[in-house]
């Protein structure tokens, strides 16, 4: 099981800790600044924290395995807008809004996907970036729209570990796009999604699709698990094809979605009201697991607050470690539960953090 834990929040990066049977805090990093995202890197036990100082930019930083000590690295960076663009987008890094690490068959290779959009590759473990032009150069891009934020984002990277070329990002809003070949080049991958929140001619077509969050089973890589903004989704074949799931559930409504890490039929989903009331259904925290992939749910609420409860859980404040029992959770409030079988039962950590972005086990 992971014995280690990071919660990005708006006024720092929070490490947890497993010692004897318990889960403590352990160093509070960056104490004060927004922290948006965290990447342990498995590779080679380093550690990335991704901030976002407003006046003072976008940083990155990473800790080395065995060091106590972080290095500030490059940022992900834009290149000038042509004098003579018309894109109305302003070619400026915002925020990282995700960060992940390529297989083992990629050493230092890490992928960061940014606002407005853009999706960034580094070849030496954050030493320097390089724009994806084959994907910010589609001319689907101008379709794009703001999901979460006021311009579009990539906020999910999904890699396959069989062959670190093998890639699917999915993006607010812009749907879910797909390479074979390292970012070389890129099809559209939403062929199933539907969006209820434009005219229904317009419902499959790929730019308006709004996939809040797209995880992959690390065992099972064919296996995608999506919350979209009208719904809950399932691929079986690495994205190429996705299908709704129409199975009760408490609400079918939610931004946060963690895949198994060996089983391909067992997801767990948070689920909200409805996009008009962002809060927990009836005030009452749930986690819904599905063991058969999509066709039905379970309701888990033990240990979880069922009374005037109005957390909300976000893109990436819901992760499983790789022993696919132990789940961690962080709210919009401040809240933090964990489990450690699965779901059936969870334990508060914390009612008193900071807004919590992110939860990554290392």
């Amino acid at each position: 099981m992971s014995e280690r834990a990071y919660l990005s929040t708006r006024k720092g990066l929070f490490e947890l800790a497993r010692k004897n049977g318990r889960w403590e805090f352990g160093p509070v990093h960056f104490l004060g600044d927004p922290v948006t995202m965290t990447l342990p890197d498995p590779r080679d036990g380093s550690l990335y924290a991704a901030l976002n100082l407003g006046h003072f930019g976008v940083k990155l930083h990473r800790r080395d395995a065995g060091s106590d000590s972080w290095t500030e690295v490059a940022m992900p960076a834009y290149p000038p807008k042509p004098a003579d663009s018309d894109d109305p987008v302003d070619w400026t890094n915002k925020m990282i809004w995700s960060l992940e690490a390529a297989g083992p068959d990629q050493p230092g290779v890490l992928w960061a996907g940014t606002l407005p959009g853009g999706l960034f590759k580094s070849v030496d473990r954050g030493a320097s970036w390089e724009l994806m032009r084959t994907l910010w150069d589609v001319p689907d891009r101008r379709e794009w729209g703001g999901g979460g934020y006021d311009t579009p984002g990539i906020h999910s990277i999904c890699v396959d570990p069989r062959d670190s070329r093998r890639l699917l990002v999915a993006m607010s809003s812009g749907g879910a796009w797909r390479s074979e070949d390292g970012g070389e080049s890129w099809n559209v991958s939403c062929a199933g999604m539907r969006a209820a929140y434009v005219p229904p001619e317009m419902a499959e077509k790929p730019s308006v699709q709004d996939p809040h969050r797209v995880v992959r089973s690390p065992g099972a890589p064919d296996a995608l698990w999506c919350q979209h903004h009208s719904g809950m989704f399932r691929s079986a074949d690495g994205g190429h094809r996705w299908e709704e799931i129409t199975a009760p559930a408490l609400s079918h409504f939610g931004f946060a979605v963690a895949a198994h890490p060996t089983d391909p039929n067992t997801a767990w989903f948070v689920p909200a009201q409805a996009d008009q009331r962002r809060v927990p259904v009836d005030a009452a925290l749930a986690v819904t697991r599905t063991v058969d992939g999509g066709r039905t749910f379970e309701v888990l609420r033990e240990g979880l607050p069922q009374e005037h409860c109005y957390d909300l859980i976000y893109r990436h404040a819901l992760a499983v470690a790789g022993d696919g029992r132990t789940l961690l959770m962080g709210s919009t409030t401040g809240g933090v539960w964990l489990s450690e079988n699965g779901g059936d039962s969870w334990q508060t950590i914390s009612t008193s953090l900071p807004p919590v972005y992110a939860v990554r086990f290392g």
